[in-house]
């Protein structure tokens, strides 16, 4: 069988808590993949990231009293001794916070936008004026 190329990924821990055993269970999983696939004479690219976006972030880093940029910075100084741990290997870790993610994702917008696949309409949605954002599902009651 020729040699196959594979982008190997798992689900990007979401770092509104400290890891898990599920984060772990995945982590083993996949490296266990990514090794048998490497074995077998396969290119393999291995990725993983910390996902710094998002509501339940928001809401533990305003729990934590913490930045949400320095509460995720926190959780992924931790990360390091589970892997090693396990001996699990990613051939890169990143941020969704990260410049290089924010390019991309722009360029993908921009490709997108010049390709007349962006629509855009008027939504209506609630808006906290004293935190100055527009406010995500998890903070409405009611």
């Amino acid at each position: 069988m020729p040699a196959r190329r594979f982008f190997v990924t798992t689900a990007l821990p979401y770092a509104n808590g400290h890891f898990h055993i599920g984060h772990i269970m995945e982590y083993i999983q996949a490296d266990v993949w990514v090794r048998t696939q490497r074995l077998l004479g396969h290119e393999v690219h291995f990725v993983g990231a910390d996902d710094a976006h998002g509501a339940p972030i928001m809401i533990a880093a305003e729990k934590a009293g913490k930045t949400p940029q320095q509460f995720v910075a926190d959780i992924a100084a931790g990360r390091a001794a589970y892997l090693d741990g396990f001996h699990i290997r990613f051939d890169n870790w990143h941020s969704t916070d990260a410049p290089e993610n924010h390019e991309l994702a722009q360029a993908i917008y921009r490709a997108l936008k010049a390709g007349g696949l962006i629509e855009r309409r008027t939504i209506e949605q609630f808006y906290d004026p004293v935190k100055g954002m527009f406010l995500p599902d998890r903070y409405i009651k009611g």
